[in-house]
């Protein structure tokens, strides 16, 4: 029965379809939309004698007002707020994630048809393409989620669409010790750092949290400071006044035009910045990222995939070696060094939750090895039988008096609240 009300609902499709106009559609609003193509179903179901329950007409009207106007059988998925992300393996096989954790979603798509049409939609509305000449394509919606469309023949079961949802409401460190994600004291030294203009690294795997973290950390930034964030999808949500946002630009339908990263780090220096916020490092513009921490750009911060600090410290000299490849690697180490002060370590763990796994300081080189000293660190306990959940204790060994945060929270003052928040040895998560 349900195959054959969705072999009706497909060929009805069709037909409405064929008759709808571009143009009137445009200049009718929702409620408008919704009643004419009522009027319009109900007339070819009885014009043809199919048997179909009013629930589900209205059902099908809704969902095909979403097709046309909206994002068809996702704006549900869209709509629900405890959803973080949505993931489409071809037209009837959609999963999303909620409070960590990936499940199975029974929202299907009519058929490969309509995926593909709504992703297509996605993104001509913010000017980008995706067609057989160019089968990949990242978008973003207007709410700020971030999208990424692969179809066939390169998605070789169907239409794959990615949404990572925007978070309309920020996350603050505070909120971040609610979830467990840190302890207090963490968060303390993480604002005071934030404050005193520390250059840091956010590291961590996909999903993991380092853009709540980058935006977490950008609520401590004096509203005097000049701040031009870089990305290649915009997702930070800076509060301060004096903020200038550069988002890159993929080629047009030529081939040309594209706006890369790097290149915008490297305009960003004539734009007067007293900070520079890049979204996300993933190749050359982590050379200019690192010149500029070190040319006076104090409290710049960006985030970069790594599972440890040393990893990250490795894909930066990797990063570096894309972009020259006239430096030696010490030379490389040696910028990295005096760039870097912090990398937070951030991990998604099995159970669906984030936590901060280290907070580790950027102390110097020895010979050719850099030295990290770790500040914080989380210390998972034994699993309880027959719970996924992870406990542990976030542990911190103190701080060292030549340590830069400790001399940068001298000078602006924060010495004996820096002190503070190393007064307790472990806290429970």
């Amino acid at each position: 029965m349900v195959d054959q009300t969705k072999a009706i609902f497909v060929s009805l499709r069709e037909k409405i379809y064929a008759a709808l106009e571009a143009d009137v559609v445009n200049t009718l609003s929702r409620e408008q939309l919704t009643e004419q193509l009522s009027e319009a179903i109900d007339v070819l179901i009885d014009r043809e004698q199919h048997s179909v329950a009013t629930v589900v007409r209205r059902e099908y009207v809704k969902s095909l007002v979403d097709e046309i106007v909206g994002l068809g059988p996702l704006q549900p998925l869209m709509d629900d707020e405890s959803i973080s992300d949505i993931m489409i393996n071809g037209h009837d096989n959609v999963f999303i994630e909620r409070n960590g954790l990936v499940e199975k979603s029974s929202v299907t798509f009519i058929d490969e048809t309509q995926l593909q049409q709504i992703a297509k939609r996605i993104a001509a509305r913010v000017g980008r393409r995706v067609d057989d000449s160019a089968p990949t394509c990242d978008a973003r919606l207007a709410d700020g989620s971030r999208v990424n469309i692969v179809i066939p023949p390169i998605a070789i079961d169907g239409t794959s669409v990615s949404i990572r949802k925007f978070k309309k409401q920020s996350i603050g460190l505070e909120e971040l010790v609610g979830y467990g994600a840190m302890s207090p004291e963490m968060a303390k030294v993480l604002m005071i750092a934030s404050r005193c203009r520390l250059n840091i690294l956010i590291s961590g795997g996909t999903g993991s949290g380092k853009t709540t973290m980058l935006n977490a950390l950008s609520q401590y930034i004096s509203e005097k400071e000049r701040i031009v964030t870089i990305e290649d999808a915009a997702e930070l949500k800076l509060q301060q006044p004096h903020v200038v946002r550069l988002e890159t630009r993929t080629s047009g339908i030529e081939g040309n035009g594209a706006i890369h990263q790097r290149d915008l780090v490297i305009n960003s220096l004539r734009m007067r910045p007293d900070r520079i916020i890049v979204g996300e490092c993933r190749g050359g513009e982590a050379f200019e990222m690192l010149q500029a921490m070190n040319t006076g750009h104090d409290g710049s911060m960006s985030t970069l995939h790594a599972n440890t600090p040393r990893d990250a410290l490795a894909r930066c000299e990797a990063m570096v070696m894309m972009a020259t490849n006239n430096l030696p690697l010490d030379a490389i180490r040696r910028t990295i060094v005096s760039a870097v002060d912090i990398i937070i370590q951030i991990s998604r763990l099995h159970d669906g939750s984030r936590k901060v796994m280290s907070i580790s300081e950027v102390v110097g080189l020895e010979g050719s090895n850099v030295v990290l000293e770790e500040i914080f660190r989380f210390e998972p306990l034994p699993a309880q039988a027959g719970s996924d959940k992870v406990n542990g204790q976030f542990i911190t060994s103190g701080l060292m008096k030549r340590s830069v945060l400790f001399e940068k929270a001298r000078f602006y003052g924060l010495e004996d609240k820096l002190s503070s928040a190393f007064t307790i040895t472990g806290a429970a998560a």
